[in-house]
């Protein structure tokens, strides 16, 4: 999981470019990066346990290790970026999600300045210094992570202060995680989700709740709704066909995270009562109320696949929507 362009909107809340005379209060400097960093934790822990605990029932699975890296680059203002948080290079440790492997092995602490990714040093990666704000090397080196997951089985990450450490992925499905410095908007392109510092639910003290907004997003992912759309187009009708069965689909995917599935029914009740005008206003979702009567719809069924199965397999019992082959080319009879 990675955030191509999260980093890119943290010159909102802090980093901006000092004047000659212009003293710079490092203190708040880190102090900001902090509070961005302690949200964006919260996102990846949440992030990493649904992708974890629904991996037997995705349609794509990849090797990951549940590490998010930062670079100077991506702030404001690097040079201030670089010296608040102590760094000569470019690239740290942003997060370890909780429970994985570069959790568990407790040498990706935040801030933790990178020097190789295996043998790669993505410091050395061209950069103009007067530059601010650019997230490309932050998706290189990310995908570079993934490409050595997946074709070595995976990677030894070095440090600078000479230390290393050799990360071995597990599965999760295959979706990102990103937290965008600011905005209240979530939204998810098949293969991020993308959530704004600033949407209502980071307010929520219960963690089962926080869940479920994360994991309406992760389902639209999973259940492939964004490509459903590029095929079929974005009528309000096809719009809240998928954003109807995200909503269904979010307990399942709490319940197999190891969160109560009742969570996505109270996210629904506490954020869309206060929300819900928007969304009125385009009908392409249905009002709150329905929303968390749908939600609450699945959870005999969901209890009832847990206590005969442990699981609630979602690929075989879930009911869908739309016809997910809606839209395919069908393939050419031999002649």
């Amino acid at each position: 999981m990675s955030r191509p362009g999260a980093l890119a909107a943290l010159a909102g809340i802090a980093l901006a470019a000092s004047s000659a005379a212009q003293a710079v209060d490092y203190a708040a400097e880190r102090a900001a990066i902090a509070r961005y960093q302690d949200a964006d934790q919260r996102l990846q822990d949440v992030g990493w346990r649904l992708v974890r605990g629904n991996r037997a029932f995705c349609p794509r699975v990849i090797p990951a290790i549940g590490l998010q890296l930062q670079d100077m680059m991506s702030y404001g203002a690097p040079g201030i970026a670089r010296a608040a948080l102590g760094l000569k290079g470019d690239f740290a440790v942003e997060t370890a999600a909780r429970g994985s492997p570069a959790a568990l092995s407790g040498a990706f602490t935040r801030n933790r300045e990178i020097a190789l990714l295996e043998r790669l040093d993505p410091n050395a990666w061209p950069k103009e210094e007067e530059e601010a704000m650019v997230w490309h090397r932050l998706v290189w080196a990310h995908d570079h992570i993934d490409a050595m997951l997946a074709e070595h089985g995976g990677i030894t990450i070095s440090f600078a202060d000479g230390e290393a450490a050799h990360l071995v992925p597990v599965e999760t499905c295959a979706t990102r995680f990103e937290l965008m410095g600011a905005g209240k908007k979530a939204v998810a392109d098949g293969s991020r989700v993308v959530i704004g510092i600033d949407f209502p639910a980071f307010a929520y003290p219960e963690e089962e709740v926080f869940a479920a907004l994360v994991a309406h997003e992760l389902a639209h992912n999973v259940l492939g709704h964004d490509a459903w759309l590029d095929r079929n187009g974005r009528s309000r009708r096809h719009v809240r066909r998928t954003e109807r069965e995200a909503d269904r689909l979010i307990p399942w995917l709490l319940a197999n995270a190891g969160y109560d599935p009742r969570g996505g029914v109270t996210f629904m009740t506490r954020w869309g009562k206060r929300h819900d005008a928007g969304f009125l206003k385009l009908r392409d979702h249905d009002g709150w109320d329905e929303r968390a009567e749908f939600i609450a719809a699945e959870l005999p069924q969901i209890a009832d696949l847990m206590a005969r199965e442990g699981r609630a397999d979602w690929r075989t019992h879930f009911r869908r929507e739309i016809d997910p082959a809606e839209g395919l080319e069908k393939p050419q009879a031999p002649r």
